[in-house]
């Protein structure tokens, strides 16, 4: 096992912690004991890119995604403030390991349409209103690199409020937002990483790229 590669001459209260650590996350979590020791040795590598401190900044988190430490996306702004649930500005091993655990294979249906609500939810109102919507497929237009006329993501805008606000009210709540991800699963299918079934070292579809360049 990993934890114990790692501890190797090290102190034993040190290595039963993180062990113990491990196996709490581990229950809590869709990953394995095994699957969050790999996920340490990631999360080393990303919380040390700039800052060395133990966790990760928003610069590099960024860093990660886009090769750019400076890059402004609301996409990820949104998806750091989630994985940031103690609001301390950084995200600790913990927050990571639990909130990454959503984008798991074998994550709930429901978690993932929660995490996908907080997401749009910008105001943290408990609604995703019209506004919010507009801001949020812009933004994942931006990162993604596509560009859409304002006609057209209006109209794509107006039609998802028109089939996802069945209530009239011009705001999207959990209930609401529940029904129309049934009935559109297509939505949810980045909400799903394959690659944390199967964890190594290499991570391609969330960490891109974790070295400052010169």
């Amino acid at each position: 096992m990993n934890s114990f590669v790692c501890c190797f001459g090290r102190r034993k209260t040190i290595c039963t912690s993180r062990y113990e650590e491990s196996t709490i996350l581990a229950s809590e979590t869709a990953f394995t004991v095994n699957e969050v020791e790999a996920l340490y040795d990631m999360f080393k590598k990303l919380s040390s890119s700039i800052f060395d401190d133990g966790s990760i900044h928003k610069e590099e988190f960024l860093l990660a995604l886009f090769g750019n430490r400076n890059k402004q996306n609301l996409f990820a702004d949104r998806v750091f403030d989630l994985f940031d649930v103690k609001h301390k500005g950084v995200i600790e091993f913990g927050e990571f390991v639990r909130s990454l655990s959503v984008f798991h294979p074998n994550a709930s249906q429901e978690d993932k349409t929660t995490f996908a609500f907080k997401l749009y939810d910008l105001q943290q109102t408990g609604y995703i209103e019209r506004e919010e919507l507009e801001e949020m497929v812009l933004a994942l237009l931006s990162e993604s690199d596509l560009s859409l006329s304002s006609d057209v993501v209006k109209f794509v805008v107006d039609k998802t409020m028109m089939q996802a606000d069945s209530k009239g009210d011009g705001k999207i709540d959990q209930e609401e937002w529940r029904e129309f991800v049934a009935k559109n699963p297509s939505l949810m299918k980045n909400m799903t990483l394959p690659c944390l079934k199967e964890l190594t070292l290499a991570f391609p579809s969330f960490v891109l790229t974790t070295e400052v360049p010169d």
